[in-house]
């Protein structure tokens, strides 16, 4: 059976990973990327990259989604659709925002997977390069959530 989850349920799943799919629209066609990311429970994803195609498309469209599954198998899985707006961070506030994604991430491995990290390429595949880069967040406006139990 198919069913509904509750706001309660969708901030659940979103807080306990930290890979989805985020979905943006380039030149006018869909596109779907992994990505690592943080959820801070404030309604609020926050992402980093480096300088390229998604981060040209969502300054131009800032209208994102991201989707988080968790498929045990075919008839056990929740799925959550984070509807949102992207703004990208600078100054203080980015360095911020990178520290709470990469703490927020190391805990949640640490729980979930029984295992430190000790820097953040251990979970993400961004590395540094001479130029910063660019922390984001998206502001979710709307959940939607699933989840087949049968």
């Amino acid at each position: 059976m198919i069913s509904t989850l509750n706001e309660r349920e969708c901030i659940n799943i979103l807080g306990n990973n930290y890979i989805g799919q985020l979905a943006y629209i380039y030149k006018g066609k869909p596109f779907i990327v992994p990505l690592t990311y943080y959820f801070d429970k404030k309604h609020i994803i926050v992402g980093y990259s480096d300088e390229g195609h998604k981060t040209m498309a969502m300054r131009k469209n800032t209208k994102v989604s991201l989707q988080i599954l968790e498929i045990k198998n075919v008839d056990n899985w929740n799925s959550v659709l984070a509807q949102g707006v992207y703004k990208e961070i600078s100054g203080p506030d980015a360095k911020k925002y990178l520290h709470e994604f990469a703490t927020g991430i190391k805990d949640l491995i640490l729980k979930k997977e029984e295992r430190t990290v000790d820097s953040i390429c251990k979970f993400s595949s961004k590395t540094y390069t001479n130029k910063p880069p660019i922390i984001f967040k998206i502001t979710i406006d709307e959940l939607i959530g699933k989840r087949r139990v049968y």
